[in-house]
């Protein structure tokens, strides 16, 4: 296994300026992302300081990437799936590869908006989970789906195939990108409706086929900021992950940054709160070392 002081998750400005300060602070730094988020479709950056002309918001990833790799940071463009505690945090990495950091900074952006589907919302913590992890359990020996279509998809089905009675695939009209564990059934169709009201108790596709579930999971496009807090357990209020004022959450060692933390979605802030987590890693990873 690989070991890490820092892991960064992702590379948008608070991740890429996090890892700047962490370098100069002379500790290991791992910052991965599988893209730039957000950040790329911006075609025209004009409004952020020091830029002698426009950037593209690719443009300025990139050129936060490289920086952070020239001052020593391991930059890894993989996707993370999961991360865990023991000792230490460990994430587990699409393309196969486990990461031991100290401390980790979650900077990923803001969450993913729920598709429009009748009852997804209603029946959240009803049925509906988006924690395979946390809630996998609860529907040991009884039918469950996964909602995706990625890679984070197949996570979470790895972790319910052990536990749940049956488990089936619904990409709710998206191109599944993978293979299908065997035993899966795979539905491509779009979702209809969830069935249930106080609890689900199924889903209709477009083509009127109904399927009995107890659980559905929720695991569309890369596993967000929000859904790595959630499998460790640090809380969210509403979409965003709580943090103080540090940037810390309430679990020592998990700092998180930028737009996953909510509030006004601009590139100076959540550089600046890049930085500020950086520097209360530093601290605490200082302190670490001196027990």
């Amino acid at each position: 296994m690989e070991q890490t002081d820092a892991l960064v998750v992702g590379f948008g400005p608070a991740g890429s300026s996090a890892a700047l300060y962490l370098c100069r602070a002379g500790l290991r730094v791992t910052l991965v992302g599988k893209d730039y988020g957000a950040l790329a479709r911006a075609e025209r950056i004009e409004n952020y300081f020091g830029l002698p002309q426009p950037l593209s918001g690719k443009e300025l990833a990139e050129t936060g990437c490289r920086q952070a790799e020239a001052l020593g940071a391991s930059v890894l463009r993989d996707e993370v799936l999961a991360v865990g505690y023991e000792d230490r945090f460990v994430a587990a990495l699409a393309s196969g590869r486990e990461l031991a950091a100290s401390a980790v900074l979650l900077a990923t952006g803001s969450s993913k908006a729920a598709p429009p589907i009748p009852g997804l919302a209603a029946l959240e913590g009803k049925g509906v989970s988006f924690c395979a992890v946390c809630d996998g359990f609860l529907y040991r020996g009884r039918p469950v789906a996964v909602l995706g279509s990625w890679r984070y998809a197949l996570h979470e089905m790895e972790e319910l195939l052990p536990l749940a009675g049956s488990v089936a695939l619904l990409t709710n009209g998206e191109e599944l990108t993978f293979p299908a564990p065997d035993g899966v059934a795979v539905y491509t169709q779009p979702i209809g409706k969830l069935i249930g009201e106080e609890k689900l108790e199924g889903a209709r596709l477009s083509d009127g086929t109904e399927l009995s579930l107890a659980g559905l999971f929720v695991a569309l496009g890369s596993a967000s900021a929000n859904d790595l807090a959630r499998k460790l357990g640090a809380p969210l209020q509403g979409n965003a992950i709580r943090v103080d004022a540090e940037q810390r959450t309430v679990l020592p060692g998990l700092f998180a940054a930028g737009d996953c933390t909510g509030g006004m979605a601009q590139i100076s802030l959540a550089a600046a709160e890049g930085a500020k987590a950086a520097l209360a890693m530093i601290q605490y990873l200082r302190n670490l070392r001196k027990k």
